[in-house]
C-alpha cells in the first residue's frame, strides 16, 4: 500500500511526496519541516504533523495561528482518505492512496490491473464480528483484532500453551505482560502478547517475527533476554526471562516520585552500558524510558536491564500499530527528540541517548525536562520538543551534583551533534561526575 501526497495549488505547485511505510511529515515554515513554505505567512513555524502507516494517514494540526483545512473545514485532527485535501493559506495536497503494482498478481494483464485499494470484510479472531479493512489485493489474508477485544485480552490475556500462567505484570500500547511458568522446567518467564492495533497480512507478521529474533540475539548482563516468540489464535507472544523487582518508573513512585542521584546514576550507567553494547552492533532501542528499565535488587546492588529492545521498531514498521498519534501518548513522545518525531523511520544512537537523558532527568526530579503540563497533549508536546528549551536540573534540584547535571542536560540537547557521541562515552562521564563529587 501506498500513501501519495501531492501539491495541487500554491507556490510549490507539482511537489510530489510518496510513503510507503510508517513515517511523519511534518509541515511548516521551519527548515526542519519535511514540507518547507518559509515565505507563506498563513502558515505557523510548525503547523501541522501527519503520520502515514498505509493506507492509513492521520493529520494534526500543531496550534498553528491560521489553523489547518482539510476540504474545507478547519480541523484539529482528522483521519485522511483517498482523494481528501489539505490546506493552509494557498498551498493545497491532495492525498492518494493506492495499492503497489508489485502487490497485485503478475498474471493479470496490464490493462486491467486496479491501482486502487481493494475493500474487504474481515472478522475478529477473538469475537467474530465484522469489520472492513483496505488492501492491495481482494484474496489478502489478516489477523484482526477489534477494539473491544483488544482491551478485554489485556486485562485477561489468553493461556499460551506450554506455560502456566500466575498474573498479569502489566499493560500498555501494545498488549500486556504475565508472569508464567515453563511447564517443562517451571522456570518464571514473562510474556508480553501483543495486540496489533489494525488488522495486520500474513506478510506483516511474518517480518514481524523475522526482525524480532533478529533482536534476540543480543546478549548482555543488562538487556533482558528473549526465549522464545510465536503467535496463538492469531495472537503474537514473547517470552522472556522474568526480572523480579519493578521498573525504574514503579520503583520512583515508591520513593515519592524521584530518586536520589545516586540510585539513578547506578541505574542509567548500567542502562548505558547495555545501549553501547547495542549500538556498537548496529541496533537502536528507539523506546527508551522508565517503564522499560527493570530494576532488581537493593540499592547500592542494583540490577537494570533494557527490555523491549527494538520492538517498538518492529510494531511500528511492519504496520501492527497503525497510526500512534490518534490517541493521547504525548508521554511517550515527550522523549523522543526532534529528529524522531521528525521521522519515525530513521532513527539513530543519539536518538537513545537523548531518551536515557530525559529518562534520567524524570527519575532525578519527578518532572519533565520540557516546560509543559502534566496533561500536555499531543500537539504541546512536540511544539514543545521543537521550539522549548528544558529546564535546567538545579532549578528543579538544588543539592544535584553540577558535574551529575551537565553530562545528562549534555543528552538531552536538541541538536544531535551537541549531544555525547556515543552510550559509552555518556556512561564514562557519569561515572566520573559522581566520583569527583565524593
Amino acid at each position: 500500500m501506498r500513501v501519495t501526497l501531492r501539491v495541487v495549488a500554491g507556490p510549490q505547485t507539482g511537489r510530489v511526496f510518496t510513503f510507503d511505510q510508517h513515517e511523519t511529515f511534518m509541515i511548516g515554515r521551519s527548515e526542519d519541516s519535511h514540507f518547507c513554505l518559509p515565505h507563506d505567512r498563513f502558515f505557523s513555524r510548525h503547523h501541522c504533523i501527519l503520520e502515514i502507516a498505509p493506507p492509513q494517514t492521520f493529520l494534526r494540526d500543531l496550534g498553528s495561528t491560521n489553523g489547518t483545512f482539510v476540504n474545507g473545514i478547519r480541523v484539529e485532527t482528522a483521519h485522511l482518505k483517498n482523494g481528501d485535501r489539505i490546506q493552509g493559506g494557498e498551498t493545497v495536497l491532495e492525498v492518494e492512496v493506492t495499492a503497489d503494482q508489485s502487490d497485485i498478481h503478475s498474471s493479470i494483464p496490464q490493462y486491467q490491473v486496479h491501482t486502487e485499494p481493494s475493500l474487504v470484510t474481515i472478522q475478529c479472531l477473538n469475537c467474530g464480528i465484522p469489520s472492513q479493512a483496505e488492501v492491495s489485493k481482494p484474496d489478502a489474508k489478516l489477523s484482526y483484532v477489534c477494539d473491544n477485544c483488544r482491551e478485554i485480552l489485556k486485562k485477561n490475556p489468553q493461556p499460551i500453551p506450554g506455560y502456566q500462567m500466575i498474573r498479569v505484570l502489566g499493560q500498555g500500547g501494545m498488549g500486556s505482560v504475565m508472569l508464567a511458568r515453563a511447564v517443562k522446567d517451571g522456570r518464571p518467564v514473562a510474556i508480553k502478547t501483543l495486540l496489533p492495533e489494525v488488522a495486520v497480512s500474513e506478510q506483516s507478521l511474518a517480518r514481524f517475527m523475522r526482525e524480532i529474533e533478529v533482536s534476540a540475539t543480543l546478549q548482555h548482563p543488562n538487556i533482558v533476554s528473549y526465549l522464545e516468540h510465536g503467535t496463538h489464535n492469531g495472537i503474537v507472544y514473547l517470552v522472556t526471562e522474568f526480572v523480579s523487582g519493578m521498573d525504574a518508573s514503579k520503583l520512583a513512585k515508591h520513593r515519592g516520585g524521584k530518586l536520589s542521584y545516586q540510585e539513578v546514576v547506578k541505574i542509567i550507567e548500567q542502562t548505558l552500558a547495555a545501549l553501547d553494547f547495542a549500538h556498537n552492533l548496529g541496533f537502536v532501542h528507539r523506546d527508551i524510558k522508565e517503564q522499560n528499565i527493570l530494576v532488581e535488587g537493593n540499592f547500592p546492588n542494583y540490577r537494570a536491564k533494557l527490555t523491549d529492545f527494538g520492538l517498538a521498531k518492529s510494531f511500528k514498521q511492519t504496520g501492527m500499530s497503525g497510526v500512534t498519534m490518534v490517541g493521547d501518548v504525548a508521554g511517550t513522545i515527550a522523549y523522543m527528540p526532534p529528529e524522531q518525531v521528525r521521522d519515525f523511520k530513521e532513527v539513530r544512537p543519539p536518538s537513545d541517548i537523548y531518551a536515557v537523558g530525559m529518562t534520567a532527568y524524570s527519575l532525578l526530579t519527578g518532572a519533565h525536562a520540557l516546560d509543559i503540563s502534566p496533561r500536555a497533549g499531543i500537539s504541546e508536546t512536540v511544539k514543545a520538543i521543537f521550539e522549548k528549551p528544558i529546564i535546567p536540573i538545579v532549578q528543579r534540584i538544588p543539592e544535584i551534583p553540577i558535574r551529575v547535571s551537565a553530562v545528562i542536560e549534555t543528552a538531552i540537547a536538541k541538536q544531535v551533534e551537541l549531544r555525547w557521541r556515543t552510550a559509552g562515552e555518556m556512561r564514562e562521564a557519569l561515572l566520573r561526575a559522581v566520583s569527583e563529587f565524593r
